[in-house]
């Protein structure tokens, strides 16, 4: 994100306090969902210049069957300078996200075994991120493959992601829906990638230092790529510590090659 939807965004999340219904994270990202599908909508909405008191009139009619917590989100939500239009739709679902997130503490840890049960299953993969399959239909198939499995938090995240894509790959979106509940259950996750399964002890020790890097507790997910050859990669956010063999060996191509 920008630097000006960043701010947007920092404001907007003041509004996600402890009065929110347990269903406002549903609210808004069905109310990001209708704002994706009206360009023109999500112009009126998103547009830094437009009068804010314009907005906020718009907000409260079009979305009068919101709970009064999830239109107070939104209507924050509009009276920031977001970069760019896109950016505020993304706002609005990182909104929901985290309100969601807010009332089911296990979010994250849902959100990331359903992307595990995606990653393995190829054709899974393909149906649910296909563009030319029906949105309802791809709710309903997962429904149908993870109701009773995961949290109706959950359920309701992944619901959300596979019929609003907006030309994103799934698992990086779950993931990265997984990251946001994190962050706002006051924890970080971090992605340890290696070519073979950490002990414990390995695993704790890796813990204890990032949790006093990033002044705050990390869960750690694990993800085995044999390709790696050895070492480890960790990325935390943004951050990525790339430490494998597999990437000092590129480095060590890169500089035969100039």
């Amino acid at each position: 994100m920008g630097s000006a939807s960043r701010e947007a965004l920092a404001q907007a999340r003041t509004a996600l306090g402890a009065g929110l219904d347990s269903n406002a994270g549903s609210e808004l990202l069905a109310a990001a969902r209708q704002i994706a599908g009206s360009p023109a909508l999500a112009a009126a909405l998103g547009d830094a210049s437009a009068d804010v008191q314009a907005k906020t009139q718009v907000v409260e009619r079009l979305f009068s069957g919101l709970s009064a917590g999830a239109r107070s989100v939104l209507a924050a939500a509009v009276q920031g300078r977001w970069s760019n239009v896109d950016e505020f739709v993304s706002g609005v679902e990182e909104l929901g996200i985290r309100a969601v997130g807010a009332a089911n503490p296990t979010l994250s840890d849902d959100l990331l075994a359903v992307v595990d049960v995606i990653d393995r299953n190829h054709d899974l993969q393909l149906s649910l991120g296909s563009k030319l399959a029906e949105p309802a239909g791809k709710a309903a198939l997962v429904q149908r493959l993870f109701g009773g499995k995961t949290s109706e938090a959950a359920l309701a995240v992944v619901s959300h992601l596979v019929t609003s894509p907006r030309g994103r790959r799934l698992d990086a979106t779950l993931r990265q829906a997984a990251h946001t509940a994190a962050d706002q259950a006051g924890s970080e996750l971090a992605t340890v990638t290696v070519a073979a399964p950490l002990s414990a002890a390995q695993q704790d020790r890796l813990a204890r230092a990032l949790e006093q890097s990033a002044g705050r507790p990390v869960r750690i997910t694990t993800v085995i790529d044999t390709e790696l050859v050895g070492g480890i990669r960790v990325q935390v956010g943004d951050n990525v510590i790339d430490g494998s063999v597999r990437a000092r060996l590129d480095d060590l191509r890169q500089q035969l090659a100039a």
